[in-house]
């Protein structure tokens, strides 16, 4: 660790692997309820679990980017955070605004909005944390080195935090509250957030691999216009049964198509440039974890996105079990593996230790990203057999949903490994075994890297 001020994002990630575990175990609660539908109906119904569950898993996900931000820019900026006091304020605001959340939850106040079901005092609470942070860490780069990295995360923090303002326009149109919905859902996951996920890929692979910054810088641009590019339209695939017009059905299918290219990429670029590196560095966790996210989102975001993206396919499949599997993998490999991955390489610099439990943290990879592979399929085929019965056929959907009780139980299962995984990471990333402890004045390995 260069830098003090960096040890700001050690909070930022202890809070968020907190959330993290809450978020697994919030959807194993979920998948059982799929098995056995009145489980705890009366006290807490499954609208509110799944709502703890998709929250905690944006919030967490939020915390990793902002914590990451706080990581990296010192390092690029080649200078310390700008105001470390105002971190640690977005950090108390963003934790009680998620506590309140979870708890108005609890007792049913929430905003009925699917993703968006925050009361509005939380909203505002999210607003403010996010121009604290953009205050915060654009000062930060204003007044440091400014490098393609550190350009094109802020890029995507500015966007995705301005983006946020249309999670306060709900208007009585059903149509419209739908088409300003997916500017914050969509063009959350499938344009900004891909901007910060390149960025901090690209940091971890520079500092991984050893790779020249230009390679690096060069590969970063060309995946950040195709995101671009792909995402902003590609909107339109969200657009096609909600009551906007119909050129929208064509605007939808071909950009939505192009949104492979940047997944495909990411993963070509991960997988090129610890081709072309010479470091051996002792991270090796970091690195599976870096090169597991980019593998996972090019199938999670990109095969299976593409799979029921065409107007013509997703007049049936949509709003079935294949959207489901589509969400899991691609947000588990995008989002999930990435911030894993720089937690990895992070957490032993911050903490002052030498990588660390590495064989538990990479069994915990294998364990996560197998369970959620294998849940992928059973989704998939699932949705398959629902899209035929229900859309087709025109069975009822309790009656489809009552045949698909089988794939519910294996879902059931694959989610218990991905929680068996997630707690062993956090096992793993937390817990120091006392003889890798390094001694005082001792070189550490990874320190400077």
């Amino acid at each position: 660790m260069k830098y003090q001020s960096q040890k700001v994002a050690l909070y930022y990630f202890v809070c968020a692997i907190a959330l993290f575990g809450i978020q697994v175990l919030g959807g194993l609660l979920a998948g059982w309820v799929y098995v056995s539908p009145n489980f705890l109906a009366e006290i807490l119904p499954f609208n509110i679990i799944r709502m703890i569950h998709t929250n905690a898993l944006i919030v967490w996900l939020l915390l990793g980017f902002f914590g990451a931000a706080y990581f990296l820019i010192p390092e690029e900026s080649e200078r310390e955070i700008w105001s470390p006091k105002l971190a640690y304020l977005q950090l108390i605001i963003l934790v009680v605004g998620t506590l309140g959340a979870v708890g108005s939850y609890l007792v049913g106040i929430h905003g009925g909005r699917e993703f968006l079901e925050q009361p509005l005092w939380v909203k505002f609470g999210i607003l403010v944390a996010a121009l604290i942070f953009l205050l915060n860490i654009s000062m930060t780069v204003l007044a440091g080195k400014k490098t393609a990295i550190t350009n094109v995360l802020l890029m995507g923090m500015w966007l995705l935090s301005l983006l946020w303002i249309f999670a306060f326009i709900n208007p009585d149109n059903l149509s419209l509250d739908k088409m300003y919905w997916w500017f914050v859902v969509h063009l959350w996951v499938e344009a900004t957030w891909e901007l910060v996920m390149a960025a901090i890929l690209a940091f971890l692979l520079l500092k991984l691999t050893g790779v020249d910054r230009e390679v690096v810088e060069k590969w970063l641009y060309v995946i950040v216009a195709t995101a671009l590019f792909s995402g902003i339209l590609g909107t339109g695939h969200h657009f096609y049964w909600i009551g906007l017009p119909g050129y929208w059905q064509w605007v939808g299918s071909i950009f939505s198509t192009f949104e492979v290219i940047p997944f495909f990429l990411m993963m070509s670029f991960a997988f090129v440039m610890v081709w072309k590196g010479r470091k051996n560095h002792p991270n090796k966790a970091a690195l599976l974890w870096s090169l597991g996210s980019s593998t996972v989102a090019f199938f999670g975001a990109g095969v299976w996105g593409f799979l029921h993206t065409l107007h013509g396919v997703n007049f049936y499949s949509h709003g079935t079990q294949i959207t489901a599997a589509h969400g899991h993998l691609a947000f588990y490999g995008a989002y999930v593996a990435l911030n894993l991955a720089i937690f990895t390489y992070a957490m032993p610099m911050l903490r002052g230790r030498a990588p660390y439990n590495q064989v538990l943290n990479m069994a915990s990879f294998w364990l996560m990203t197998g369970g959620m592979a294998f849940m992928t399929f059973v989704l998939t085929f699932a949705g398959t057999i629902q899209t035929h019965m229900q859309r087709v056929v025109g069975d009822y959907y309790m009656d489809v949903q009552d045949g698909l009780s089988v794939f519910y139980l294996m879902r059931f299962g694959a989610g218990a490994a991905v929680v068996i995984g997630a707690l062993l990471y956090i096992y793993a990333i937390l817990v120091v075994r006392r003889r890798e402890v390094i001694k005082p004045g001792a070189a550490n390995p990874v320190a400077g890297e």
